[in-house]
């Protein structure tokens, strides 16, 4: 695919967006939901977002099937001045794999930060994982509150994180999380089955230091069987470096900071939520915490 962007200058910090998924439960591609209010695209308010928070390049990691509709609509959308670049996971090997294709994209000596493409994590959340990067802390995932963090009615599934002194230490996937009004309960037959509204999950907003580019390599080589049925993820990746597991290949690997956020994030993961969203997105604006106008940060072209 073709390439748009201004040249990244040296020492900025680039934002890997995961939009190779095939959104089989919500049936359509889930980071061109109208949820803004004039129609705008998760990936849009996403991307504005994102440039506000200080980032200076976005790189949207695509899929063959609809990595043109996405890029076209980026194309269409987009100011002209906005710093982006497209590349193609070629075939559905996981979220490692994913952040690995756009290793030609990026500036490999400095670190970089990964979102999902179909949450709204808001800009301070973003600057929250930009400024980190930007102090040299290390590895960084930005904690969010449960309360915040569950957009509809629906169950999902939420990664919960054990935090000591600032520091990660792990990440437990609690399944089937349904909200009753104050109250969060995991149908899941782990315990504690309800949940504290407080309760600091991970909604896969990470940033990562240079080095971890070899770490993904290293992985992807040896999981010569990754495949739709077998994906190397990166929460389980995470999982191993903080458990050491890979210490012995890695030695000097840094932590995983724990800035937490009050801010919400909001998510479009089943087709009920479209409705929802697009209501929070409304209130974000009327209540200042999102711009009103898209991409005000950036200079038009």
């Amino acid at each position: 695919m073709g390439e748009r962007t201004d040249p990244m200058a040296i020492g900025e910090i680039s934002l890997v967006v995961l939009a190779a998924g095939r959104a089989r439960r919500f049936g359509g591609i889930k980071p061109l939901a109208p949820v803004g209010p004039e129609g705008e695209a998760v990936i849009d308010l996403g991307a504005s977002d994102a440039y506000a928070a200080g980032f200076s390049k976005i790189v949207v990691v695509v899929n063959p099937e609809t990595g043109p509709v996405i890029e076209e609509h980026i194309r269409a959308s987009w100011p002209s001045g906005a710093p982006v670049e497209f590349v193609v996971q070629a075939e559905p090997r996981g979220t490692v794999d994913a952040v690995n294709a756009a290793r030609g994209a990026v500036d490999t000596s400095r670190p970089f930060s990964v979102v999902n493409a179909d949450d709204l994590y808001g800009a301070a959340a973003l600057r929250t994982a930009h400024d980190a990067l930007a102090a040299d802390l290390g590895n960084v995932l930005v904690g969010f509150e449960l309360q915040h963090a569950i957009s509809g009615s629906d169950p999902v599934t939420r990664g919960v994180c054990d935090v000591v002194d600032g520091t990660l230490h792990a990440i437990s996937e609690r399944r089937n999380v349904v909200r009753h009004g104050n109250r969060f309960v995991a149908d899941d037959g782990l315990e504690p089955a309800e949940l504290s509204g407080s309760t600091i999950v991970s909604m896969n907003l990470w940033g990562f230091e240079a080095q971890l580019w070899d770490v993904f390599d290293w992985v992807m080589d040896r999981t010569s069987d990754a495949s739709v049925d077998n994906e190397v993820l990166l929460p389980e990746l995470v999982g191993r470096i903080i458990r050491g597991e890979l210490a012995d290949d890695f030695p000097a690997l840094a932590p995983f900071h724990v800035p937490t956020t009050s801010a919400a994030c909001i998510g479009v993961t089943h087709p009920d939520d479209l409705a929802l969203v697009q209501a929070q997105v409304a209130d974000q604006i009327r209540n200042g915490e999102r711009a009103a106008t898209l991409f005000s940060s950036l200079p038009l072209r």
